[in-house]
Parts: C-alpha cells; sequence; structure tokens
C-alpha cells in the first residue's frame, strides 16, 4: 500500500510503502513451500520439517530475505503505479521496517519519467519531396545490374591499374629484419581500395604478371601494431596475376538473362517505375521524420540522462544479438573496428535521444487525447507478436506485460493521429 511519496530533485522521488503482516506472512508460506523439499533436519524426511521446527532452528527471519524480494516486483510496483511514477532503471529498495506483526515497510527511491506538456500537434505542416528519376538514374541502375553480372577474369598484355585485384606475394622488413604478421603468399588484392599501408597500392600499379619488386612505405604513427607505427618497412612483392571484372554488354540478351523482360527498353520502363516508387516511399519517411522532429520540438519535458541510457543499452542489446548471428560478439567486433566501448554507445545517442524524446511525446498526446485500448486488443497484439516469433503466448507474457503492450499500441495510435491530421505538400 502507497503511504507517502515525496519528490527529493527533478524526476527522482522517494516513496514509502507499506505491506501488511497477513501479505508478508502469506510471502513467507510460500517461500517456505518452495525451499522446504531442499531442507533436511533430523527426526524427519527431507522436505516434510515444519515451518516452525526450520524457523526454531535457524531463527524466525530464515525465509524473510526471500519473502520481501519476492513482494516487491509486485506490492512496490503496484505502489509506483498508484504514485503515477513510471521508474526508467530499476529503483533502490530499503526494508525500514520488518515485524511479523506489522509487516514491511519499504523506502524506495526512483528515477522517474519527467512531467510532459506538448500542444498544437495537429495540423502540423511539413513539405515532400518527391525525387524526379531521370535516364541517368535509370543508367546508373542498369550500371548496377551489369556489374553484379560481371566476372573475374586474368588480365594478360598489359600491366596492373587502379582498380584491378592483383595476386601477390609479400614480406615486410624493417632494418633488414622480417616482422610477425608482415608476410602473405597468394593475397589478393584491389588496387585502390586504401586497405593496405598508404603508398602500399600505387607502388604495384604498373607492374606485370611474374613481376618481383620492392615496395617502401611507412607505417602510420596511429598504426594499430604499435611495435611498427611510424616506422619506415621495405615490402619484398611477387605479382603472380592481375584480374579484373569482365562486364556483360547491356543489350537484350542480357536483360532476357537478368529479368522477366524480352528487351532493353521494357527493362529500362520498368527500372524507372521501381525507381520512382522507392523515390515515394523515401520521400514519405523523409516526411515522417521532420513530422515527427517538429512533434519532439513542440514538446517540453526536463528528460533524466537514465532514460537516454537505457535505449543506448537496449540498441547495444540489439547489435549484440545481430552480430551473434553472423557468429561475431561485440568484443571482437570493437577489437576488428579499433574502437572503444565509450565511443561504441556514442554511436546511438542522437537515435537514443530522439526516440526517447518522441515516445514520451507519444505517451502524452495518447493521454491528452483520451486514447484508450483495450484488454482484448492487447491481448490479439500479444498473440500476433508470439505467431511472429513462433513462442506461446505465456511465454511473450514472461517478457513482456500486457499494460506494456497496452502503452505501445496507445503511442501508435497516438503517432496515427498526429500523421492524419498534418498538413503534408
Amino acid at each position: 500500500m502507497l503511504k507517502s511519496t515525496n519528490k527529493i530533485e527533478t524526476n527522482k522521488y522517494e516513496v514509502i510503502v507499506e505491506v501488511t503482516a497477513e501479505q508478508l506472512e502469506e510471502a513467507v508460506q510460500k517461500v517456505y513451500n518452495k525451499k522446504k523439499k531442499s531442507i533436511a533436519i533430523p527426526g524427519f524426511r527431507k522436505g516434510k520439517a515444519p515451518r516452525k521446527m526450520v524457523e526454531k532452528l535457524y531463527g524466525e527471519g530464515f525465509f524473510y530475505e526471500d519473502a520481501v524480494n519476492s513482494i516487491i516486483p509486485t506490492y512496490v510496483e503496484d505502489a509506483m503505479y498508484e504514485a503515477g511514477l513510471y521508474p526508467v532503471v530499476r529503483p533502490e529498495f530499503d526494508v525500514t521496517a520488518l515485524d511479523k506483526n506489522t509487516g514491511v515497510t519499504f523506502k524506495v527511491t526512483a528515477i522517474c519519467r519527467p512531467e510532459v506538456t506538448i500542444s498544437d500537434y495537429k495540423g502540423i505542416e511539413i513539405e515532400k519531396t518527391v525525387k524526379t528519376i531521370t535516364d541517368e538514374d535509370v543508367d546508373a541502375e542498369l550500371k548496377r545490374v551489369q556489374e553484379r553480372q560481371g566476372r573475374m577474369v586474368t588480365v594478360e598484355g598489359r600491366a596492373a591499374e587502379n582498380g584491378d585485384t592483383t595476386v601477390i606475394d609479400f614480406e615486410g622488413f624493417i632494418d633488414g629484419v622480417a616482422f610477425d604478421g608482415g608476410s602473405e603468399k597468394n593475397y589478393e588484392l584491389k588496387l585502390g581500395t586504401g586497405y593496405f599501408i598508404p603508398g602500399f597500392e600505387d607502388q604495384i600499379i604498373g607492374r606485370n604478371a611474374g613481376d618481383e619488386f620492392t615496395v617502401n612505405v611507412t607505417f602510420p604513427e596511429n598504426y594499430q601494431m604499435e611495435d611498427v607505427a611510424g616506422k619506415p618497412a621495405e615490402f619484398r612483392v611477387k605479382l603472380h596475376e592481375i584480374k579484373n571484372v569482365e562486364l556483360p554488354e547491356i543489350d537484350d540478351e542480357f536483360v532476357k538473362d537478368v529479368s522477366e523482360f524480352d528487351t532493353l527498353d521494357e527493362y529500362k520502363a520498368d527500372i524507372k517505375t521501381k525507381l520512382a516508387e522507392r523515390a515515394e516511399k523515401m520521400a514519405e519517411t523523409e516526411a515522417e521524420n521532420k513530422l515527427f522532429d517538429a512533434v519532439i520540438e513542440k514538446m517540453q519535458a526536463e528528460i533524466p540522462n537514465e532514460m537516454y541510457e537505457s535505449k543506448i543499452d537496449e540498441m547495444v542489446r540489439d547489435f549484440e544479438m545481430r552480430l551473434s548471428q553472423q557468429g561475431l560478439n561485440l568484443e571482437m567486433y570493437l577489437s576488428f573496428s579499433g574502437m572503444e566501448m565509450d565511443g561504441f554507445r556514442k554511436q546511438f545517442e542522437e537515435n537514443a535521444q530522439k526516440q526517447v524524446k518522441l515516445r514520451l511525446a507519444l505517451d502524452q498526446i495518447a493521454k491528452q487525447e483520451n486514447i484508450e485500448v483495450s484488454d482484448e486488443a492487447a491481448e490479439e497484439e500479444i498473440k500476433k507478436i508470439a505467431d511472429a516469433y513462433r513462442i506461446s503466448v505465456a511465454q511473450v507474457k514472461d517478457v513482456i506485460t500486457v499494460e506494456s503492450v497496452k502503452a505501445d499500441l496507445k503511442a501508435a495510435e497516438a503517432s496515427k493521429l498526429i500523421k492524419d491530421s498534418a498538413k503534408i505538400s
């Protein structure tokens, strides 16, 4: 039961919650029923020792810690909800009183969602600009299709050029001594990519297959291998092969191979139609982003930094999940990219702030517009989620609550209201 609420600073509250003696007793009994199977006391079969006997042997408060922890998700969260407070990170709990005759008193300190004000969110004027598709755009798309159909062939009768793929052996030396990680056999290097040390690729251009030569370069000062950073090096290189992509001719036969059309003109017309559809969708997305940016500008709130950090945490977890699907983990990714965690998290900062602000605005609009969502609609949405992930409804409810689903649906309705009322030209 909520006893009192005290705002101690911006978005930070101290809430006193009382749980009755009867509620405490119920929680203690549930803990005893759960733990008794593992309790062995001389004179009783394992799992058959009476609760009073266990408490006499181990102390009256033997089950209290687990009982109190089990109370928190129900009674404390209900009290916060009753107070109209919504923590953005896990609150701090302090048991200030505990007695079997009077119950439990908690002092809860929580960083909560801010108070939000917003107005003039209907009828926002936004300009939508749709790109006009030109013949040059069609030719560029056709060129991309042509390049995807290209095949790698060995180049003969000329020297290596920028854009060629070369097959090389190389061995690197510093002060005449070979260094670790500086040699490779039959390595495929595409010239012009800048993948190697500055100057390395330039010294292969103009060489012919079969040539053996020396490449002189200096490692950058900030090179990832500290033992060679900033040092001049000599690479002994043998060029085995020069390869390049051979592109098919763009004609009616090419069109028949890559599409369901018979002529180049038909294929170009289809490309133009699809590019126009893509341009329309892109323009709609850009207009929607402008609209939501305008909504954010109309909102006032002192947003706790914890909300932004929590959203970034969520984005990082999503990124990690996608990495795991590729057989990688975040530590490997950071190592490959040469990034520190702080820099990695900063990449998400702008988007996280925008998402947090927009959601606060939408939630407030839903409240002001008295948007409601029925239990049936929430259950239907949960079933859709279960079907999409091929899991049971019960499994979904283990992860998300009906109230959170309702909140998402209310925000979606608020978003629709904004878009339907917008004046887009």
